[in-house]
């Protein structure tokens, strides 16, 4: 999967680039995203639980 610089142009400019990207992405591509989101997502949670017992 090529990496496409997007932080240039209007907020509109910006969400039309992204959409144009994921609409692209085969469903192979989409599942594997939605899953590496899920597990960091999953993983920045337990590091939050873990830094909010240290200071108690």
């Amino acid at each position: 999967m090529k990496k496409s610089v997007l932080s240039f142009g209007s907020p509109k400019e910006l969400e039309a680039k992204r959409i144009a990207e994921i609409k692209s992405l085969s469903y192979l591509e989409r599942l594997m995203i939605l899953i590496e989101v899920s597990y960091t997502l999953k993983i920045v949670n337990r590091i939050s639980i873990q830094k909010r017992m240290k200071f108690y």
